[in-house]
């Protein structure tokens, strides 16, 4: 979920700038704000979705859905729902790529978003446990998995676009743009939910306040889904793909060619994408659970600490064009091994502890993050790259994101929060040992 699309930017390799623009840009006027907007409008949409629905497995779904269980094994079950998603989206990738290649890259993009926005908007209807008993349970199961399939077909090529035509001295830079969508989709969701929360009582809130917020983020998805086949139905968009010869492929021949690649891709990333939810969502479930603090105030210093990992992000180009895409990302992972240590302790410390490691860990997070989109997707060979760049974002999240709030949240209750260090710690370690056997590979090469 993240890219910038440099197209109006950079010309092709080969071309002048001028001439570039001119030869792929005859049927429409498309300036590199237009982009801009477009691609953080779309990342954006679909963080939106995943966080009110992660918010929603907090606030929300163990009461209306398992109101026989506890509160906490209602939310791990909540949490158990939540990563079908991420299950399910390899799955939405294979089957988008074929129907990329049938039909092309704008009826993909326009059934993916479809059903994003369908699958969103029926989670609005869901009735409780009481008026449908376990269907209800699997109707939100099957919704989730559409969310799934459709996130995985929502790829549109950005960030593999972005690696083979920024220049080298600004990569870090343009890649850090498309994924600011992720802290502005969680400050958005998150205020939604504040505010609600705030403003209805109880009974209110569950029975008919938090359906809005899906209705919300049905109405963000028509808009993205505009602004995104503005895009990628454009002749100057498609003529430096096929430039490119990023092109969909079969995901089994993917594997079969480059299946090391991908996994390579996978690991790089997993300090920024166990960090991710362990930040947004877990926080949440603990302090909802084990502390006197109000929903409302941890929410308010998830959205502070979100406009810190925005700012962090965009340190993180800077950083990047400097040192490093990898080596940023492995300096990240190294902090981030070190905050696992003290991540325990901070939460075990009250209100100020709690507080302190939301703000930490989204500091982290931008500066992570901002670059754990495509470090290693040169690894690729050109046709292999579109396909190639999107398998190993599916398994980044997930292998490092989908369980992270149930594994943590299940460990922590029965251990301790030393299981929430543990786990961060595992992440920063496959990272570490991703970069260098990369590093080994290429050298080998």
């Amino acid at each position: 979920m993240s890219g910038f699309d440099t197209m109006a930017v950079f010309p092709a390799p080969g071309l002048a700038g001028s001439e570039s623009l001119s030869n792929a840009d005859t049927h429409e006027d498309v300036s590199p704000a237009d982009i801009a907007v477009g691609v953080i409008i779309g990342r954006s949409s679909e963080y939106f979705d995943f966080f009110v629905f992660g918010i929603a497995c907090v606030l929300v779904f163990p009461a209306l859905l398992f109101p026989y269980l506890s509160k906490l094994d209602g939310t791990l079950m909540a949490f158990a729902i939540f990563a079908l998603a991420f299950v399910a989206r390899p799955v939405g990738t294979a089957l988008s790529m074929a129907v990329q290649r049938r039909w092309g890259r704008a009826t993909k993009l326009t059934i993916a978003l479809f059903l994003l926005g369908v699958c969103t908007v029926g989670m609005a209807f869901l009735p409780s446990y009481q008026q449908a008993g376990m269907h209800a349970i699997a109707a939100l199961i099957v919704l989730r998995l559409g969310q799934g399939l459709a996130l995985g077909g929502s790829w549109d090529g950005l960030p593999s676009l972005l690696a083979m035509s920024a220049p080298p001295q600004r990569r870090g830079w343009y890649s850090m743009i498309g994924q600011l969508g992720a802290p502005l989709g969680f400050v958005l969701a998150a205020s939604l939910f504040a505010y609600l929360y705030a403003r209805l009582d109880a009974d209110e809130f569950l029975n008919w306040g938090w359906r809005y917020a899906f209705f919300v983020a049905f109405a963000i998805n028509v808009v993205a889904l505009f602004a995104r086949l503005r895009l990628v139905v454009g002749q100057s968009y498609t003529q430096l793909l096929q430039q490119r010869e990023l092109e969909p492929m079969g995901v089994l021949q993917l594997m079969r060619d480059q299946g090391r690649n991908v996994v390579i891709g996978a690991f790089a990333a997993l300090a920024s994408f166990a960090l991710f939810h362990l930040v947004t969502i877990f926080p949440l479930s603990w302090i909802s659970l084990y502390s006197d603090q109000s929903v409302t105030q941890v929410l308010g210093v998830q959205i502070v600490g979100a406009l810190c990992a925005a700012v962090a992000m965009v340190f993180s180009g800077w950083l990047a064009d400097r040192v490093g895409r990898r080596n940023t990302l492995g300096a990240m992972a190294c902090l981030i091994g070190i905050f696992s240590f003290l991540a325990p302790w901070l939460l075990e410390a009250g209100t100020l502890g709690g507080n302190l490691f939301i703000i930490g860990g989204f500091v982290l997070l931008g500066l992570s993050y901002g670059q754990a989109s495509g470090t290693v997707t040169a690894n690729f060979s050109s046709r292999y790259r579109y396909t190639g760049a999107a398998l190993s974002s599916d398994m980044a999240w997930l292998i490092g994101a989908a369980f992270a709030p149930l594994v943590a949240l299940g460990v922590s209750s029965r251990f301790g929060l030393v299981g929430l260090g543990g786990y961060l710690l595992s992440g920063a370690l496959c990272t570490l040992l991703a970069l260098a056997i990369n590093r080994a590979v290429e050298a080998k090469e």
